[in-house]
């Protein structure tokens, strides 16, 4: 069976997750998507693709301690979830094939 597709900025957002590795959470994610893509984020656009990723089994999301400066709030982290990591790694895979003999007409524009 197909794996299920995702969008761009679920893929970013999980992407951001692969590369901050055990420090991902909401404000790293966000912040390592506008540094890597140039793009505007906002925090509730994460905070929804974040719930909407976990509610696909493609993330687990994990509790650590309380923090003074969250006052004393604990830290939601995510991590990726096996499904998740296969279907970016298929994306990356069709994309590539996608890419292959291209990169030559771009560079004519």
């Amino acid at each position: 069976m197909p794996r299920e597709s995702i969008g761009e900025f679920e893929q970013l957002v999980l992407l951001a997750i692969l590369r901050l590795g055990d420090e991902a959470y909401g404000i790293p994610i966000l912040e390592e998507i506008r540094t890597r893509v140039g793009r505007a984020v906002l925090r509730p656009a994460v905070y929804v693709t974040l719930r909407r990723l976990e509610e696909k089994g493609l993330v687990r999301s994990r509790l650590g301690g309380g923090t003074e400066e969250r006052g004393g709030r604990a830290v939601k982290f995510y991590d990726l979830e096996a499904e998740g990591l296969a279907l970016l790694q298929d994306s990356r895979k069709a994309l590539f094939r996608m890419w292959e003999g291209i990169e030559l007409r771009l560079d004519e524009s």
